[in-house]
């Protein structure tokens, strides 16, 4: 019997995750490896659909999409050499809403953050259900954050290597399944992460970390929005700021806010996408000095601690790779929240979300729907 609980270890053939699965079992917790297939494989002898009792027949149907092979073994490999059980688990289905969700947010001309909503709805959503059919206690993954205990209890944190830190892309987790939730790897820095693995005699222990959003494993989402939302790509208008027209672009879908390469412009001084319209299918560009914002809303905010006062200074995160700004946050009704930035800031995005903290602690995040720009 194992001295802390059974854990479910979300493996994704990467070091990260299985340097937190040969933590925890030299920890004492009972292990249970997974890997999520979402994509095109041929199933294997122990693969079972994600809502399927554990022992129930595996499921026996080719998928499509975008699913490593080689990660799943190397998951496998790790899972064997740690001597627990390993599980692939399909969930092609509810994967399948978040390439749709990718999708619709670029016609709508905003930009998607669909890491955040696979760790919301499928590796913190559908994972604890299947821990529960396990009876496991906890969730674990290879996440850089930490689990730290407050007077009203357990709160997410920022890992101590702040160049690695992705409690960003944690924030919409349920503070229920905080207490339930295990990383592992959030007191560390990822060369000793490496180190250990190579310690360990681990295979992966050198093997780079993914860039790429997994169902584009080419980068070449363009091609994904063509195929399914090929009214992204209809040919429109780039307009200055103040509306004059400029040139033409290929399709709002292959644009985001900041962005400066590929708009085929010669106007003599660099040139920013400051604005997209997917009604009128425009794109507006400007200077950098126009990317600027000074503040934003959010909505569907989603609370890991007690909601702050009506107003509360704290720093906001606006992107992955963004240094949390100081900020005062105005708390509305139905879940909307207004950010008031002390300092201007850049290319501040509807689709992203907006991440709030106390020094390290998450208080929560929303999805930004607007920004307020200089005048």
């Amino acid at each position: 019997m194992s001295r802390n609980g059974k854990v479910i270890v979300a493996m994704s053939g990467g070091v990260d995750s299985s340097v937190a699965a040969c933590l925890l079992k030299e920890q004492g917790y009972e292990c249970v490896g997974v890997f999520l297939r979402v994509g095109a494989h041929a199933p294997e002898p122990d693969e079972v659909c994600a809502s399927a009792v554990p022992g129930a027949p595996p499921a026996r149907r080719l998928r499509h999409g975008c699913c490593s092979a080689g990660d799943a073994a190397d998951a496998r490999s790790v899972a064997a050499r740690l001597g627990i059980p390993f599980y692939a688990l399909n969930f092609e289905r509810e994967f399948e809403r978040i390439i749709d969700y990718f999708v619709n947010e670029y016609r709508q001309a905003r930009t998607p953050n669909p890491c955040v909503v696979c760790n919301i709805e499928v590796k913190f959503g559908r994972l604890f259900q299947y821990a529960a059919m396990m009876d496991a206690s906890y969730v674990a993954s290879g996440h850089y954050a930490r689990i730290i205990e407050r007077a009203g209890g357990p709160c997410l944190a920022r890992a101590k290597d702040s160049t690695k830190d992705q409690s960003y892309v944690l924030f919409g987790i349920r503070r229920e399944d905080l207490p339930r939730c295990l990383f592992p790897l959030g007191d560390l820095p990822k060369r000793d992460v490496r180190k250990l693995a190579a310690s360990l005699g681990l295979a992966v222990h050198d093997k780079p970390d993914s860039q790429e959003i997994c169902f584009v494993p080419d980068n070449d989402y363009t091609r994904l929005l063509a195929e399914r939302a090929p009214e992204t790509q209809r040919t429109g208008e780039v307009v200055d700021q103040r509306g004059r027209l400029l040139g033409t672009h290929g399709g709002v879908g292959n644009f985001t806010i900041g962005q400066r390469r590929g708009l085929r412009l010669a106007l003599g001084t660099p040139t920013y996408v400051t604005r997209l319209d997917a009604q009128r299918n425009q794109v507006t560009v400007g200077s950098r000095e126009d990317l600027f914002s000074d503040a934003l809303r959010a909505a569907d905010v989603n609370w890991l601690t007690d909601p702050p006062p009506c107003r509360a200074a704290v720093d906001v995160k606006i992107r992955y790779m963004h240094t949390p700004a100081p900020a005062t946050l105005i708390v509305e009704p139905d879940r909307r929240v207004q950010v008031r930035f002390a300092e201007p800031q850049a290319a501040v995005t509807p689709g992203q979300a907006a991440v709030f903290y106390d020094h390290d602690v998450v208080l929560g995040g929303g999805w930004i729907t607007e920004s307020t720009r200089r005048d």
